[in-house]
């Protein structure tokens, strides 16, 4: 989702409606990357036999809706690349509905996977939970102003650039040898999700001799949601809360904090 009007390098107002901007090759390579690294993580985990399509039904629509929240934002990148602008801007509203899904759908499988087997174990489940939940509106928020912002060419791709960056999580953690970063391997995950903006920092900086202001802004929502979720998650309120969702549920059974179960290798 790039944009919809030629607003240049730095994010002004679009001189007219239905110009294909300039720079979009960035980022539909920025998108590309993107897309690539989260479909190669749980293409991993089903191949080396840590998934299975053995899942009750939520987690098959959580799939559908994620993946297709990564095939609508790779057509739109690719359709304001080759300036199908109509189109762009047509896909583009489905931004609106399709980002509150998202959230639904997120919380959903976050609490399923919880209550069936204690989520990932190598993270706390009560950061796991707090800091998902925060992320995955923020999320949402950030899409919404993009797409509110959609005249204003720098703002609206960077933004759209760091609310997918958020989604890359899954993906990395799949990727990365997660279970040798405990106890801190949420927050090393964290810090690879925002590797995306900074490149696209760099470039800015290296291009224009400044770093546009929608990366500032995203990655600052970005750490202090997760500032602000450590807080809650690590406070009476956030353990309770944890405890309180998964009593009497398998996921109950494991420790809160990040283990390694017995037995485990990689």
């Amino acid at each position: 989702m790039a944009t919809l009007a030629n607003g240049g390098a730095n994010g002004g107002a679009g001189a007219r409606l239905g110009q294909r901007p300039a720079d979009t090759g960035f980022f539909m390579i920025m998108a590309a990357l993107m897309s690539v690294t989260i479909f190669a993580g749980f293409a991993l985990n089903l191949a080396m036999g840590r998934s299975t399509f053995a899942v009750p039904a939520v987690y098959h629509v959580h799939a559908g809706v994620f993946f297709g929240w990564v095939a609508l934002y790779m057509a739109q990148a690719w359709s304001i690349t080759t300036g199908r602008v109509e189109l762009h801007r047509s896909l583009g509203r489905l931004g609106y509905i399709w980002a509150p899904v998202m959230v639904a759908m997120g919380f959903a499988i976050m609490v399923a996977s919880m209550r069936r087997a204690g989520g990932p174990f190598f993270f706390d489940q009560n950061e796991f939970l707090v800091s998902n939940t925060m992320l995955l509106v923020l999320f949402a928020v950030l899409v919404i102003v993009a797409l509110r912002r959609q005249r204003y060419t720098g703002w609206h791709r960077r933004l759209m650039l760091v609310a997918m960056s958020i989604l890359t999580g899954p993906g990395l953690g799949r990727l990365l040898p997660m279970p040798l970063l405990i106890p801190n391997a949420w927050r090393i995950m964290m810090v690879v999700t925002l590797a995306w903006p900074a490149i696209g920092m760099i470039r800015d900086w290296r291009r224009d001799g400044r770093v546009h202001p929608a990366y500032l802004w995203g990655v600052g929502a970005i750490i202090a949601v997760q500032v602000v979720a450590d807080l809650i998650a690590y406070s009476a309120f956030g353990v309770s809360l944890t405890q309180s969702l998964l009593e009497g549920t398998p996921g109950g059974e494991r420790p809160m904090h990040a283990f390694l179960p017995p037995g485990f290798s990689m």
